[in-house]
């Protein structure tokens, strides 16, 4: 049986997708380069970094980022694949180990949130970094599911979190019942227990009600989550649900979860007065560390302090992400953790086709 690790086991590396002038970027390219630069040598730190770049001249620019960064060549290295934005979280492959075939690629499909953003060359990043070699003798798979990897959270042990909406969704899975989409997690992820959640979003965001944005796994028998501020805030209800749906989850011994609330960030918004969906639950565990999106908010040393005792023997290392929420999403949604048991392989420079669906 399959089984999808928790994002606080080992991992061989992490994924990013680097923005280019052709994503919705372009009128903060700068801005938002610097920002993956800081990261990138955050995690170079502790773990290689695998960089999805657009095309030939793209890498040669992305070379030279890393290297104003400090970012040193054996930690970092740089594939090839045309993309269409930089949510590696929802496009990246999804890895699962198995028992006696070790580790698995999953390339469920993407379809930019149920077709609200153009994702035909995001939808083929994992066969391409697959069929390019970057990943050594890993299997792979495809399902037809649509699922993006920000809409699930894993405990490692057969339990997955989703939000209903986000995968029972016809814009996304239209024909797929909630008992098949189940069927498909059991079968490719290897999940005994999906908790569904029927409540939670944040005002600006485009997913639906990502799952990484509300509520995280921080050890198999703790949940970390949003809370509202109060009735004041646009999402109290829907907060205020979701935090009553949590205390009624059971963990598979039936005890209780040991809750965890996280404060929200003041209002952010775009440069037209829209909301943003700013969020502390949309952290990146790397190994020996977290890194924690803050926003400049008074609310930012909280967020730090309340996640700090749930990672013993991890740094708790704040970056700043008001640049990225600008195209609602925060760290977690730009990134994808490889777990330790796939391998990260240098493979000869070359862009594959894609494998189809």
């Amino acid at each position: 049986m399959a089984r999808l690790p928790a994002e606080w086991e080992p991992q061989s590396g992490v994924l990013l997708t680097w923005p280019h002038a052709g994503t919705d970027w372009a009128p903060c390219l700068d801005a938002v380069e610097a920002l993956y630069q800081r990261l990138a040598a955050l995690i170079a730190q502790q773990e290689p970094v695998l960089i999805v770049c657009h095309d030939a001249a793209h890498r040669r620019h992305v070379a030279a980022r890393l290297d104003q960064a400090g970012v040193a060549a054996t930690a970092r290295h740089l594939a090839l694949a045309p993309s269409n934005d930089t949510w590696a979280r929802d496009h990246g492959p999804i890895t699962v180990i198995g028992d006696d075939t070790g580790p698995t690629l999953l390339d469920f499909r993407f379809n930019g949130w149920g077709g609200k953003f153009t994702a035909d060359l995001d939808d083929r990043i994992s066969g391409r970094l697959h069929a390019a070699g970057w990943f050594g003798d890993a299997a792979f798979a495809a399902s037809p599911l649509v699922l993006e990897g920000g809409a699930i959270d894993s405990d490692g042990r057969g339990t997955v979190l989703a939000v209903r909406r986000t995968l029972v969704d016809p814009a996304r899975n239209p024909g797929w019942s909630e008992a098949q989409i189940e069927a498909e997690l059991h079968a490719r992820l290897g999940a005994e227990r999906v908790l569904w959640l029927d409540h939670g979003q944040l005002s600006g965001d485009d997913t639906d009600g990502h799952v990484d944005t509300l509520v995280r796994f921080c050890d198999p028998g703790t949940l970390c989550f949003v809370q509202s501020p109060g009735a004041q805030d646009p999402d109290h209800a829907e907060l205020t649900a979701m935090a009553q749906e949590l205390a009624a989850l059971r963990q598979p011994d039936g005890a209780p979860y040991r809750l965890v609330p996280l404060p929200k960030p003041g209002p952010l918004q775009d440069s037209d007065g829209e909301p943003l969906p700013g969020t502390y639950a949309n952290f990146l565990i790397i190994n020996g560390a977290v890194l924690v999106p803050v926003y400049d908010d008074p609310a930012d040393d909280l967020a730090l302090a309340r996640l700090a005792p749930l990672f013993p023997g991890r740094r708790i290392i704040p970056l700043d992400c008001r640049t990225l929420i600008r195209q609602g999403g925060s760290l977690h949604c730009i990134t994808m953790q490889l777990p330790a048991a796939l391998p990260l392989v240098e493979p000869a420079r070359t862009m594959p086709p894609a494998p189809g669906h």
